[in-house]
């Protein structure tokens, strides 16, 4: 299924402009129809899959407890 770049901007949240750019630079892939970009909107897909794992790793690394402090002294 291809949305239009305000639907993408729509679905990931950003601003219209921002995709516009990202689509003119490649960084998202597109197909112009002769009058607008369209996006596959499947290609998203592994990108929330992505990002969810690494919110995930993020809040496992803050909810690891702290180690206990050693209080080595340095004695010369």
């Amino acid at each position: 299924m291809y949305i239009t770049i305000q639907e993408t901007a729509e679905h990931l949240g950003m601003p219209i402009e921002q995709v516009r750019k990202y689509v003119l630079e490649g960084r998202i892939r597109s197909v112009y129809d002769g009058e607008q970009f369209l996006i596959n909107k499947a290609q998203f897909g592994r990108y929330f899959e992505q990002l969810e794992l690494l919110k995930q790793q993020i809040d496992e690394w803050r909810s690891e407890p702290i180690p206990p402090d050693r209080d080595i002294k340095d004695e010369d």
